[in-house]
């Protein structure tokens, strides 16, 4: 009997902007990860396992809420260090999710200090080990993918800050793109290796195009003109340290080579301003100056609500009280 197959990412209906922050990441792994906030029922861990298909290992590790901490990073055997002179290592999700997804859900519920421990082996792509002076380390490089409901509870703004993009989905799809996204499900459900042959074109051609961007996404330069830009309107924000900075520049970085081009543009910047800013500011958006034209190309109309206006001066931080604003979605059962 062959395994059922994962619905592919090519074939998820809306989720535009989810869709593109998970790409970017697949694109950039050093960007830090992805935190999506949203209600139960959407699709969440379809689409972060159709980005595993987007890898070179295909790898999609899910962290149980329960885990231990030896489960997520894995043990040492003293006895054979000891006996055998060598360091017996029985490796742990962070070493199985190397090169692929490592996904989970309700990440807000799990203990601080896992999350801490995660976010820092995301961040640095190394796993190390140390147990009564015996250390062993290993590569854990994954794109990270985290889960929640902000209604049960949150976390804790220095771990939030530390997941490099978040995006907010939303749970009121208009009626005719809800009817789209039953058809595909009931169509994957009744035949899914016919329904995965039916869109394998366009999920090697999202596949091909990964592969391209992260080929050339060293020949993009993270250039000066963009870093300015991007500290002016982090400063603009509000956000706390310069995490937001760096991942912004980043971020888009990898937008601008999964559009193909080799230098970062408005566009880019504008395409991941609210993955990079949703999260860390304590200022609210910037409105649109009814006299200045919009941004324009790319995916910039998708993400820009966080934008300033080009040219203009920051406006002075003023205190806000509340972080961000939290959407108010049902308690699970």
């Amino acid at each position: 009997m062959r395994d059922i197959p994962h619905f592919p990412l090519a074939a998820v209906v809306g989720a535009d902007a989810l869709k593109l922050a998970l790409c970017l990441s697949a694109i950039d792994p050093r960007i830090g990860g992805v935190l999506i906030e949203g209600p139960r029922g959407m699709a969440k861990s379809t689409l972060a396992r159709g980005l595993a298909d987007l890898l070179a290992s295909g790898q999609f590790v899910t962290l149980p809420l329960g885990a231990t901490e030896e489960r997520l990073v894995g043990t040492l055997d003293l006895d054979a260090a000891l006996g055998e002179g060598r360091a017996q290592f029985s490796p742990g999700v962070l070493a199985k999710a190397d090169g692929g997804v490592l996904y989970v859900d309700e990440v807000n519920l799990l203990p601080d200090h896992l999350v801490d421990l995660l976010l820092d082996v995301a961040a640095s792509g190394v796993n190390r080990v140390e147990r009564d002076g015996i250390s062993h380390r290993h590569a854990a490089r994954f794109v990270l993918i985290g889960t929640m409901n902000p209604e049960e509870g949150e976390l804790r703004p220095q771990l939030l800050d530390r997941f490099g993009l978040n995006v907010a989905l939303d749970s009121q799809s208009p009626p005719q793109e809800r009817s789209q996204i039953i058809r595909r499900r009931l169509a994957f459900d009744a035949d899914p290796h016919g329904f995965c042959a039916e869109w394998a074109g366009r999920q090697d051609a999202l596949r091909q195009r990964c592969q391209m961007a992260r080929d050339v996404l060293e020949e993009v330069p993270l250039d000066d003109e963009a870093l300015a830009v991007i500290t002016q309107r982090c400063f603009a924000a509000g956000v706390d340290g310069l995490r937001a900075d760096l991942v912004w520049l980043r971020a888009a970085r990898a937008h601008a080579a999964w559009r193909g081009a080799l230098a970062i543009e408005a566009q880019d910047i504008d395409a991941v301003a609210e993955f990079a800013l949703r999260h860390r500011r304590r200022q609210p958006p910037e409105a649109p100056d009814s006299a200045q034209p919009p941004a324009s190309g790319g995916d910039a109309g998708q993400h820009s609500s966080a934008q300033g206006q080009w040219g203009s001066l920051p406006p002075q931080a003023t205190p806000m009280g509340q972080r961000r604003e939290v959407p108010s979605w049902p308690k699970k059962p």
